[in-house]
């Protein structure tokens, strides 16, 4: 394993970890705001002003957006190539909308799961910048091993009772229907960190990680707006500072992972990560249990999990 390797696979932990700790943030803003769509779009537009202000003094920076633009007009970087944001925007509004709810545990292993399954698709489709990579029987098992740790974190839960307006229609059905948005978020990821993988490939991870917040801020307004035209907007924001850290951190998550994906492939960068989202919300939980808390049933489906991740990593191997 090369230098390079093993650095990717360190930064894959990070980014596992951070992702958890964003989860719980924006989770928590989004309970605060009884809107989970609004915590997420004030995450991505902190991201976005951030990122603009650094770019403003930035002149490589700059040269790297411009690198950007002239590859879509030759044609070597397709428009659809830049969408990658849309999902990220997915990702950051299920974790307002459904984390007070199921709590972090039950949350990342939704998100594991279909993050797992959607590597095999897109490493298979060669659409990361690592190029091609074959399906084989143990990467499926570890696949199929991640959806069952889904089912089972589901089954700890009888209740839906986060808090959120938005999530006023799921309520009063299965807790499977709404640990099935994290799982839809989670299938994003794989084919976010792809397409952003590429970008940063011709730009740099920040140009990446600009297009990505540009992306989904757009995306999460044109939401938010509806939802704010049929329910209102919400009454009071809260004060404390570390509420509205969930877009700084995305920032650093966005752009390193669009390098990392270069170095180890989607499936690896999913493989790694997950393990860092897995301890960290399993801490997050002990330490500042939501209202869901932490069942037994979540912790099985965390060291299903975790098994998944050592027979998918064997093909790696």
């Amino acid at each position: 394993m090369t230098a390079r390797a093993r650095l990717g696979l360190v930064a894959g932990l990070g980014i596992g970890a951070c992702t958890a700790v964003q989860a719980r943030i924006n989770g928590a803003l989004g309970a605060r705001l009884h809107d989970g769509i609004a915590a997420a779009t004030i995450s991505f537009g902190i991201g976005v002003v951030v990122l603009a202000v650094v770019f403003s003094f930035s002149a490589p920076l700059r040269d790297g957006v411009r690198t950007l633009r002239r590859a879509v007009s030759d044609g070597a970087l397709r428009p659809w190539q830049l969408l990658g944001g849309v999902c990220g925007a997915f990702f950051v509004a299920s974790q307002g909308l459904t984390v007070a709810a199921l709590g972090m545990t039950a949350f990342t292993v939704a998100v594991v799961a279909g993050q797992l399954a959607s590597s095999l698709v897109v490493d298979r489709l060669g659409l990361g910048p690592s190029g091609p990579t074959p399906v084989t029987g143990v990467r499926l098992a570890g696949a199929g091993l991640g959806v069952l740790a889904v089912a089972l974190a589901g089954l700890g839960h009888p209740g839906t009772a986060g808090g959120l307006p938005i999530s006023d229609a799921l309520r009063g059905g299965p807790t499977a229907a709404l640990i099935m948005l994290p799982a839809l978020a989670g299938i994003g990821v794989a084919w976010q960190q792809a397409m952003n993988g590429r970008v940063g490939a011709i730009g740099s991870p920040t140009s990446a990680a600009m297009v990505n917040f540009c992306v989904g801020f757009g995306a999460l307004l044109v939401c938010e707006a509806a939802l704010i035209a049929t329910t209102g907007a919400p009454d009071t924001f809260p004060t404390e500072p570390w509420l509205y850290l969930g877009g700084l951190i995305g920032i650093a998550v966005i752009a390193v992972a669009a390098l990392t994906v270069r170095w180890i492939g989607v499936l690896l960068l999913g493989l790694t990560s997950v393990a860092g989202q897995l301890v960290a919300s399993l801490v997050l939980d002990v330490l500042t249990p939501t209202e869901a808390g932490l069942s037994g049933t979540a912790i099985v489906g965390c060291l299903l999990t975790i098994s998944a991740i050592g027979v998918a990593t064997r093909s790696w191997r």
